[in-house]
């Protein structure tokens, strides 16, 4: 493979113009499709064959009313003045608003505060629900527009007007805040490369990249069933390692200009090299992004799909269009500084000039092994208590309407509010079915945390009711679990004696069986994952000890990441230093989407540092010195690889939607965790003290297995042979043409 990438480099940097208006007449070609297909996004998260899955198709089938998709505002009010809602004027200039609002072509119906009985037992707060001919998230703004005009007018004649539903509140695939992300990424590379103009290329093949991966996911979205959050987690991890693999390639082509290449073979000895890296890094992260769909959970595996697809764009912009844009920017791209170049020189006394990190690692390697190891192991503690659920408004920020809305919701009605259970009750429909229906209600109403309980409503079957039930407590309470489980224990004794067959369903109870299904799945995909990553590390270092090691380490920037994220997110530390707005339990897909990415991304930083250790240690066999030429040569690399990351992530902690927020978060401190704590100290100290042995394979184990040759070390072998054996140009002393 690496002598493909070598030639392929070649080729780009031959065909540089080609190669340019080419990627670009991609990316403008995806875009007009896409645009013109418009995205068909949706934000559920359900799991076919759960059990309030099957529930709810029964209760529709029984009440094909309630099956209602149009999208909806919740015009929430509250009287701030001694009047109440019901006074003769409040009711006069809330019905002459909503007329107002019912003039919008769009709107179906509005259901004021006193037709649909939501006034509070105070009168001071009651809500207005209007109807849209549209689903939610296609309410256009000019329909937003008006109901805002209302809230307005409501707040200057004394009430507290708030907005929220699914026609005004959608989940966010982008924003602005993306924008200081790689504005701080740019600093970044600016310092490693010690030139703006240097630092701008990877962001430029970054952002075309990810533009053409989101408009392949647009267009996708039509055909398949794709959440909106799908979209906004392929944009943070394809920006993101987009960045690093442009990163890699031309850090490794400005080496080889400071060797003395000529700037075709630079570009191409790069992408033979650290564009193999690239690949199998590339590699390594669509197979934990793909590996999701093994657990068999629909909106899982569309997203991991969408972000594997963002990262295999990235990784052909990586190794076709970095060389051609490295080729076209001609000599305004520099050589790394001589100063570097000389401190990487093999005498002894250059050995750790400028890498005095790789000096302190590899001259204490216990202390540095014992401190990382006590370090994410202390952090990893919190997550032994982890609980997962669903977020809400609950954890917006105060200063947004839907969350000052939830506010006054629970003010009127209690927490259980956000939290209702519905109960399909089921009879033989026979002269008793009404008796043992009251008997079954008299029962429920007996079990702790129970609200409040509608009477039963009957189907045109006369055999099924539904039973609403607002628990006393919230959804991202254990008591609200608790009462779901205790309504299911009970079923079976409440079916004997009273005849009535009870089932619960409900928005909060399909987010209850949506996690306890993802927690049941989280050990078995760990297992898959884990597995496969030491089978790749062997076929890559051709070691045993070494992908035991990074297994290990990934195990424990895991464990440090899940347990970061619970004492912060779920027990409520530290929130006001990163603006976290209430303590929630962890978004219920968390835990697999960390696995995921974070598995292909510890195996890049791993790839990028420790290939450098093996290619240093196959030239002079000393173990503690191939450990300082690979902090040297690489450390810095993986070092602003990892700032860049965190940079991105930062940017969308920024976003309003805290389901973004968390995820960002949570991949933050994956990120920090694994490339300066694990890479960059764990890592180095254990080869020191594995020193040889790091390297041993089983020799009929060698024989097995293929050579990925990751390092690019044929394409060195081969330009070494030919720059013997070709005849040099008398004025440069460099050869110029490509290996066959």
């Amino acid at each position: 493979m690496a002598k493909l990438l070598y030639r392929l480099g070649f080729w780009s940097a031959s065909n540089r113009i080609k190669v340019i208006l080419g990627s670009i007449a991609i990316l403008l070609i995806s875009a007009i499709v896409a645009l013109s297909m418009g995205p068909k996004l949706h934000e559920g998260t359900t799991i076919p064959g759960l059990e309030s899955i099957k529930t709810m198709e029964q209760m529709y089938q029984e009440f094909p009313s309630m099956v209602d998709n149009s999208g909806k505002i919740q015009l929430v009010m509250k009287s701030l003045t001694d009047e109440t809602l019901s006074s003769e004027t409040t009711m006069q200039l809330i019905g002459a608003q909503l007329e107002e609002v019912a003039k919008d072509p769009a709107v179906t119906a509005v259901v004021s505060p006193y037709d649909n009985h939501s006034v509070s037992a105070d009168g001071k707060i009651g809500y207005a629900t209007i109807s849209y001919n549209t689903p939610g998230s296609d309410v256009t703004e000019t329909s937003k527009e008006r109901v805002l005009d209302v809230a307005g007018i409501l707040r200057d004649a004394g009430l507290q007007a708030e907005l929220t539903g699914s026609g005004y509140v959608k989940m966010e695939i982008g924003g602005v805040t993306e924008g200081i992300g790689v504005l701080i990424a740019l600093l970044v590379l600016t310092v490693a490369f010690g030139s703006v103009l240097t630092g701008i290329l990877p962001i430029l093949t970054a952002v075309i990249g990810l533009g053409t991966g989101v408009m392949l996911i647009i267009i996708g979205s039509n055909f398949f069933d794709t959440p909106s959050f799908a979209l906004s987690l392929a944009s943070m991890i394809g920006l993101a390692v987009g960045i690093d693999y442009a990163l890699f390639i031309i850090s490794r082509y400005r080496q080889q200009l400071a060797e003395g290449y000529e700037r075709k073979e630079a570009i191409a000895i790069a992408n033979g090299t650290a564009g193999s890296a690239v690949v199998f890094a590339g590699i390594t992260v669509i197979i934990g992004l793909a590996g999701m769909s093994v657990i068999g959970i629909p909106f899982l595996t569309a997203m991991g799909l969408a972000a594997a697809l963002c990262i295999f764009v990235a990784v052909l912009i990586a190794i076709f269009m970095v060389p051609a844009i490295l080729e076209a920017m001609g000599g305004l791209i520099k050589a790394k500084s001589k100063k570097s170049f000389k401190g990487s020189t093999r005498n002894k006394k250059n050995e750790t000039r400028g890498n005095l990190w790789g000096s302190f690692v590899t001259g204490r390697p216990w202390l540095a092994v014992i401190l990382g190891v006590v370090l994410l192991g202390t952090i990893a503690i919190p997550f032994f208590n982890m609980e997962t659920g669903t977020m809400d408004d609950a954890q917006k920020s105060p200063e947004l309407t839907e969350r000052r809305a939830y506010d006054l919701m629970t003010e009127a009605y209690g927490v259980g509010y956000h939290s209702p259970l519905v109960i399909l009750a089921e009879t033989d429909g026979g002269q008793d079915a009404e008796a043992n229906l009251s008997g079954a209600l008299e029962q429920l109403k007996t079990y702790p945390n129970i609200g409040t309980i509608a009477p039963a409503v009957s189907g045109p079957s006369g055999k099924i009711s539904l039973i609403n039930v607002i628990p006393a407590t919230g959804p991202a309470d254990n008591e609200t679990v608790d009462l779901v489980k205790q309504i299911r224990s009970q079923a079976a004794e409440i079916e004997s004696q009273n005849h009535v067959k009870l089932k619960v369903t409900g928005s909060t109870a399909v987010n209850i069986d949506i996690s306890q299904k993802l927690n049941e799945a989280l050990p078995e995909f760990c297992i898959i994952i884990v597995g496969l990553a030491f089978v790749l590390l062997v076929m890559v270092f051709r070691s045993i000890l070494v992908p035991i090691k990074a297994v290990l380490g990934f195990i424990l920037s895991l464990g440090a990441t899940l347990g970061f994220i619970t004492f912060v997110i779920q027990d409520g530390h530290l929130q006001n230093v990163f603006h976290f707005n209430g303590q929630a339990p962890i978004l219920n897909f968390l835990p697999i989407m960390v696995v995921g990415i974070l598995f292909g991304l510890a195996m890049d930083y791993e790839v990028f540092l420790v290939s450098r250790m093996r290619e240093e240690f196959k030239k002079s066999g000393d173990a503690k010195k191939s450990v300082l030429a690979g902090i040297r040569h690489s450390g810095g690399v993986v070092t602003a690889a990892g700032l860049i990351m965190i940079s991105v992530f930062t940017g969308f902690m920024l976003a309003e939607d805290p389901n973004i927020r968390v995820m960002s978060f949570a991949l933050l401190f994956g990120v920090l965790f694994d490339a300066f704590v694990v890479r960059m100290l764990i890592v180095p100290g254990v080869m020191t003290l594995l020193g040889k042995s790091a390297w041993y394979l089983p020799k009929w184990l060698d024989r097995l297995l293929p050579n990925l040759d990751v390092e690019g070390e044929e394409v060195m072998k081969a330009v070494e042979k030919k720059q013997l054996r070709l005849v040099r140009d008398p004025k440069t002393n460099l050869s110029t043409e490509p290996l066959k």
